[in-house]
């Protein structure tokens, strides 16, 4: 099976459905070294300075099993946490340590994540998001059949990432996510670009389900209306695009390396 690496359009305009620009404004976007605002009724940020990237780092030593030392992790199941925003981070530790998302392997990070302090999870977070994030390869197979016969499998994903389904209530991720996945901070909205493509596509499903514990599933409730009408073979091809996409630039910097004596 042929593979190709997505490359981003940063100059790409689509225009934004009403839901998403409904969602999105009802958050106020607040910088990235902000108090951390979380669901958590256990975990409070409330007291907390913004992370420190040094001290993260070797408070992420135990991370590196799982995630890898650099956030960017060999196996699909563990997330990518290189260039994740700090914000992103630690709300998602916090829920971990009290229970409000314990679904799949995520149970396996209870222990390590129960011992921190909100700060402890702020400097983790600060950590990674220091890290270059890599980013894998999308399936260019050709598609023999079905509504998007003729097409190649990430093109699939690639046309609901960019532009959406306006007929089904479907937004365009980049909406959200940016042209590159990067994310957007301030919301929280996390940097997918890169991400393991069976790792989205569990994700994906999950937000589908409808099923959370989170007290506070505001966003979550967001993910689950953007996925609602996805079929099984649109959520494979969106994360095998988002598998493959990075930023045009990090192309440059790898042919730049390798043609050096």
């Amino acid at each position: 099976m042929r593979h190709a690496r997505v490359l981003a359009v940063t100059a790409l305009v689509v225009p934004v459905i009403a839901a998403v620009a409904f969602a999105q404004s009802s958050v106020v976007p607040v910088p990235d070294n902000a108090p951390v605002q979380t669901a958590s009724l256990e975990v409070d940020f409330s007291k907390t300075k913004p992370g420190d990237a040094k001290a993260g780092e070797a408070k992420a030593s135990t991370c590196a099993a799982c995630h890898g030392a650099d956030g960017n992790s060999a196996v699909e199941i563990y997330p990518r946490l290189a260039g994740q925003s700090e914000r992103y981070i630690a709300k998602e530790m916090a829920l971990i340590a009290n229970g409000q998302r314990n679904e799949g392997a995520v149970a396996a990070m209870l222990p390590f994540v129960q011992g921190l302090t909100p700060q402890d999870m702020r400097d983790i977070g600060a950590f990674f998001a220091t890290q270059k994030p890599g980013a894998g390869v999308a399936d260019d197979a050709a598609v023999a059949e079905g509504p998007y016969a003729g097409m190649k499998f990430f093109e699939i994903g690639q046309k609901l990432y960019r532009g959406g389904d306006a007929s089904r209530n479907i937004p365009a991720c980049m909406a959200c996510h940016g042209p590159t996945g990067a994310g957007n901070p301030g919301p929280a909205y996390p940097h997918i670009g890169g991400q393991h493509a069976g790792y989205v596509a569990q994700r994906l499903q999950r937000y589908q389900s409808g099923q959370t514990q989170e007290t506070n599933a505001a966003q979550f409730r967001i993910m689950q209306q953007v996925s609602h009408a996805l079929t099984e073979q649109e959520i494979q091809a969106l994360a095998s695009y988002i598998q493959g996409l990075h930023d045009r630039a990090s192309d440059a910097k790898v042919v730049a390396a390798a043609s050096q004596p």
